[in-house]
Order: C-alpha cells, then structure tokens, then sequence
C-alpha cells in the first residue's frame, strides 16, 4: 500500500458546485469540484482573484455551502446542518488566521485568545490557563498583558494563530497570513505552522501566494475559473523565492 494510500482523509469534497443567478444568467464560483485532505496534511490553495479558491476556503471553514455535491469533514456532512450546528462546528473543529489580524483593540493578547474558550463553553480559569498555553507556544508567553496596538505586526498575527488553536481545531484555515509581514516576520510565521503540524498533526490549508509558504507545504491544489487546475506534490517541484519550476 502506497504512503498516499495509508493517509486518512480528513475532508472529501465530492462534485461541489456553488452557483449566483442574477437576471436569468447563471455564474458558477465552482464548477464541479472534487479533492481529498488529508488528516495531518499542509496544503496551499492557489488560483488568482476569482478563481473560485476563497468560496473553496469557505466551503471547507463551513462558511458557506454548495448549491450542488458534498462537503465531509471528520465524516460530518456540513451542507446537512444547519447554520446553527455550522456555527458551532466551527467553533469547535475550525481555526482561522486572517491576513487582517481582525484582533480586538481594547483587550490584551491573553483575553483575545481566551475570549474564544469562554465562547466555547470553558470557565474563566480554564479559559486563561489555555490561552496562555497556546500564547506561549507562539512565543509570546511575555506578552500577555499588551494590546494589540502595543504589539508589531508580527505579533499581533502571533496572536491570532494562539487565539485559532486555543480550541485545538482538527482544521486551522490561513488565509493570506504573511501577505502583511515583511520577509522576517513572515518566515516566523510560517514555522509555527510547519511546526503545527510536525508537533500536533493539525491538518494546515492555506491560501497563499507567498512561494516561502507554497515550499513548506505537502501538496498546492491550483484553482482557475472554479474548477482544479492541478494538483502537484510539493516534493517534486523546484519552489524558490519569486519562482516556481
């Protein structure tokens, strides 16, 4: 049996759609879509700007749901539930990372991670000592008190990469998160999500164009006109800093 093989397949989508109608024309955002992720996996969206690739991102997130086929995720259908099971299945099996920080200004690093445990259910005192966990893990153990506007940029998506897996998601969706970053700050970044799943077997998607993020993944998945381009394993391609061959 081969390596893919023995992988196990975390989401399954199976000939999705999502279709707009707008004055009897009809715009399909995707276009019979099918793909395996695997439990464990790095891999990075790719397509340019309405490509399809942000309403896949939301698909997964269950953010959204398809006007035709089938999103699985943990064997969860999630066109099947309602908005409300969506939203708490987010809560509970979801991470995402923005490229905005989208962090609350007025609370400290630890209350915007430990917010989203209070959210989950967690009292105060387990709440905080999870925030801090995870705010450690990211390096910012000496910080917890400071606000975002005392934070650099960097720091301020460490946060929110803690405040993502303060819930310990199967799933932490990126989107863009070193698109803000100069190139320093943004290889910080990407080692805490190589190291994700190295240390934790997090499943990582993101959607990128940053090459140094594209080389640490195992496969980048290609979207044109709401359909997959191709699909390359990363091992087999030559990935440089402002190339790829």
């Amino acid at each position: 049996m081969s390596e893919k093989e023995n992988k196990k397949s975390l989401v399954e989508i199976r000939g999705v759609d999502k279709r707009y109608e707008l004055d009897g024309e009809v715009t399909y955002a995707l276009a019979g879509i099918d793909l395996d992720i695997y439990q464990g996996e790095y891999l990075s969206l790719m397509g340019p700007s309405g490509s399809g690739k942000s309403t896949l991102f939301n698909m997964i997130g269950a953010l959204d749901v398809p006007t035709g086929g089938t999103v699985t995720v943990g064997g969860v259908s999630l066109p099947d539930l309602s908005s409300l099971e969506r939203s708490y299945f987010r809560g509970k099996h979801i991470g995402y990372v923005f490229q905005a920080y989208n962090l609350i200004p007025f609370l400290s690093a630890l209350e915007n991670v430990s917010l989203s445990q209070t959210l989950a259910g967690a009292d105060d005192e387990e709440a905080k000592e999870k925030a801090i966990e995870k705010l450690t893990y990211v390096g910012l153990g000496e910080r917890l008190d400071h606000t975002p506007g005392e934070l650099s940029g960097g720091q301020q998506q460490r946060v929110a990469i803690a405040r993502a897996l303060v819930n310990d998601p199967a799933i932490l969706l990126a989107d863009e998160p070193t698109a803000n970053l100069d190139f320093k700050t943004g290889e910080q970044i990407i080692d805490i999500f190589k190291n994700l799943v190295k240390d934790s077997g997090v499943t990582v998607i993101s959607a990128t164009h940053d090459h140094r993020m594209l080389a640490v993944s195992d496969r980048i998945v290609w979207i044109k006109s709401g359909k997959i381009d191709k699909i390359e394993e990363v091992d087999q391609m030559d990935i440089q800093v402002g190339s790829i061959h």
